[in-house]
């Protein structure tokens, strides 16, 4: 496992080595040059926005947007209410994994 991670990183240098060694007069396209900066800088930022991007803490769920008395509320983020999660009751004994049942809605 090990071995095939160390190729998969060290696959492009090698293509790039071998491209230069081939090509040694030949530059790279100025669009290829562009291109892999802007894809780098993407990736980038991305992993910066995604590395200080804060998450909720545990115990709390994702409430998505839902009309309540003929009004859009918007998405938020709450607490569990233990009252409305669902219990695990097993429909067959022995037949398979036990789906969760889930409570009836008056909505």
């Amino acid at each position: 496992m090990r071995f095939a991670e160390i190729a998969l990183l060290a696959l492009p240098f090698m293509v790039f080595v071998a491209w230069r060694v081939l090509a040694p007069s030949a530059g790279p396209p100025r669009v290829l040059v562009i291109a892999v900066t802007a894809t780098v800088l993407a990736m980038a930022g991305l992993l910066l926005a995604l590395w200080y991007e804060e998450a909720e803490p545990p115990g709390t769920r994702y409430l998505p947007a839902h009309l309540e008395n003929g009004r859009v509320m918007p998405e938020r983020v709450g607490p569990i209410v233990p009252e409305r999660v669902a219990p695990i009751v097993p429909e067959r004994m022995g037949t398979g994994p036990a789906l969760p049942v889930a409570p009836a809605r008056n909505d």
